[in-house]
């Protein structure tokens, strides 16, 4: 997990979240044309943090569209906004990192507001303690998909689904993403490990598609692991790995 030469290329996080300003995206875009390291981060930034939208994501309820389409005659159309001359200019290079995380709270928040109206129908304080973990969720994937270091790999496990892992060597940690993986099973869970010279430490559950945080010390591992486990998981694999990929380096 070797950090970048040069500033170009750690803005794949922020390219693929669009978070860059205009001048920012048009360099980048340039540069996209002569550097395949950083095409293949920004679309497995991109594949990320589509998937993390994607396991937040509720379906509407069936009367949502028809009131939205009702309420749409009566929403005055604003006109455009036109930059007043010799405004300042904008702050893109300065806030461009602290924007990485805002963005993709937004892309996962624009997935989540199908499901608004049918989660004010739960219990308010369960609503309050899930708000709660989904947030210290988000912000320490984020924190790791904004790491200027943050690295990325993609693989595909034995039984079909496709998956993502992002590290990041300053931070120590690492995020783990699957999508299409079928469910376990009764009785079964998935079970991420961290390959250590051979050493198979356990690094977290995942039920079904979705994003999670590997548990652990990824620092002097190699290989991220995936198992199917009785529920509850194991202190060593069961059966054979459906997935063996090696970290980025």
């Amino acid at each position: 997990m070797n950090h970048h030469a040069t500033d170009t290329h750690a803005l794949a996080a922020a390219y693929a979240l669009g978070a860059l300003d205009d001048d920012e995206r048009k360099d980048f875009d340039a540069h996209l044309r002569t550097c395949e390291t950083c095409r293949q981060e920004a679309a497995g930034f991109q594949a990320t943090t589509a998937r993390l939208a994607a396991a937040v994501a509720e379906p509407p309820p069936p009367a949502a569209k028809a009131h939205v389409m009702a309420a749409v005659d009566g929403v005055r159309q604003l006109p455009p906004r036109v930059p007043a001359a010799g405004s300042a200019p904008a702050l893109g290079g300065i806030l461009r990192r602290r924007a990485v995380p805002l963005a993709l709270a937004a892309s996962v928040a624009a997935a989540a507001l199908g499901g608004v109206a049918v989660w004010q129908t739960r219990n308010g304080q369960e609503l309050e303690q899930q708000a709660r973990q989904a947030q210290q969720q988000l912000d320490a994937v984020s924190a790791v998909l904004a790491a200027p270091d943050a690295r990325t790999v993609h693989g595909k496990s034995a039984n079909g689904a496709l998956t993502t892992v992002v590290t990041s060597q300053q931070r120590n940690q690492a995020v783990f993403t699957a999508a299409d993986l079928p469910a376990p099973g009764a009785g079964k869970t998935y079970q991420l490990w961290l390959d250590h010279d051979g050493t198979m430490l356990p690094a977290g559950l995942i039920d079904h598609d979705g994003t999670v945080m590997l548990t652990g010390d990824p620092a002097d591992a190699g290989a991220v692991g995936l198992t199917l486990e009785p529920d509850g998981g194991s202190p060593r694999p069961t059966t054979d790995p459906l997935l063996l990929m090696a970290l980025p380096a």
